[in-house]
């Protein structure tokens, strides 16, 4: 029996797939559960058009987010921290202190797109993270940690 997947299914497809599987899996199993429909020619057509229509949508996002990028790519922080004299900070510089200069600067970015090159940031320094925009858009920023 043909059916179109209408969400992730683990080893048998992703959503929007048309599968061929056994009666009974599909009458029994996922058609109940509202994982799949019938394979009909008006549910193809459906299918067809929700996939276009996903896919202009999707062009649109990463437009977006590659212009973001480009004026994130000159872009430079400075952080300040509370540090020994000998030039170690007290606690670290994480994700969250870079979202709020990110934030000061006018760039309204999620703290959880936001990864560090290094594990911990314990001394004064230079360092790299990397932003997440897109699955396909990624952009590296330089921050400066300095001493308050």
């Amino acid at each position: 029996m043909e059916i179109i997947l209408l969400q992730d299914v683990p080893n048998l497809g992703n959503k929007n797939d048309v599968v061929t599987v056994r009666n009974g899996y599909a009458r029994n199993y996922l058609i109940p559960r509202g994982m799949a429909v019938t394979a009909t020619e008006s549910a193809k057509k459906v299918i067809a058009e929700n996939i276009k229509q996903q896919a202009h949508k999707e062009a649109k996002i990463k437009a977006e987010a590659e212009q973001l990028a480009k004026k994130l790519e000159g872009v430079k922080l400075t952080i300040g921290a509370k540090t020994s004299s000998t030039g170690k900070i007290f606690g670290s510089v994480n994700n969250i202190q870079i979202a709020e200069a990110l934030a000061e600067k006018g760039f309204e970015i999620d703290r959880k797109s936001i990864s560090l090159s290094e594990d911990q940031v314990k001394e004064v320094g230079t360092y790299k993270a990397e932003i997440k925009l897109h699955r396909e858009v990624k952009v590296s920023i330089e921050f400066e940690v300095v001493s308050e």
